[in-house]
């Protein structure tokens, strides 16, 4: 199997790389959503979600925007810090689905069906990929860092970053206008 990886070109490797991130994400945030919670522990997380929420349903398009971008991307910038922004991506995404899981459990449905449904919505998808971009070239950063070759693996970083951000600002409007069209 090792010799068919180098066998690959760079980019190659990199998107795959990115895809199998991708469905590591996407299992952690299942296995977070599938973790059971007392009925103490998912009221309080459903509380804190539903506050969230309320936040963003009482600010226009613009301003929901940019609070739900701000939130995303330092989640995003931080990812893309080697090593530890694996073990803070990590968290994060099985966090996710611990809340998923609460929201779910004190409305009597199943966390599989609303990751399902959120499934349907370009805006997670464009999060998951922003972020399974940023937790990859973490990794690629530190294995240049490791090979002193960190400094030509910076400007890839920075333009990825850049890309991150066009994502998940594309994200953050999507999901505004779909929030606010359901108020």
């Amino acid at each position: 199997m090792l010799s068919s990886w180098k066998r690959f070109s760079e980019g190659t490797k990199r998107i795959l790389i990115v895809l199998g991130v991708f469905l590591l994400l996407v299992m952690l945030t299942v296995a977070g959503a599938l973790t059971p919670l007392s009925s103490e522990d998912a009221d309080a997380l459903n509380r804190e979600l539903e506050n969230m929420q309320q936040d963003v349903r009482d600010m226009d398009v613009l301003s929901s925007t940019v609070a739900i971008f701000k939130n995303n991307f330092f989640i995003n910038a931080i990812m893309f810090v080697p090593i530890a922004g694996s073990f803070f991506g990590t968290y994060v995404l099985y966090n996710t689905g611990l809340m998923i899981g609460a929201q779910s459990t004190v409305n009597g449905i199943s966390p599989l069906y609303v990751l399902f449904f959120l499934f349907f919505f370009p805006f997670t998808w464009m999060e998951f990929i922003a972020y399974s971009i940023a937790l990859s070239q973490g990794a690629w950063l530190t294995w240049r860092i490791i090979q002193h070759k960190g400094k030509s693996e910076l400007k890839r970083t920075l333009i990825l970053i850049g890309a991150c951000a066009a994502i998940l600002l594309a994200a953050a409007l999507i999901e505004s206008i779909i929030i606010l069209s359901l108020v």
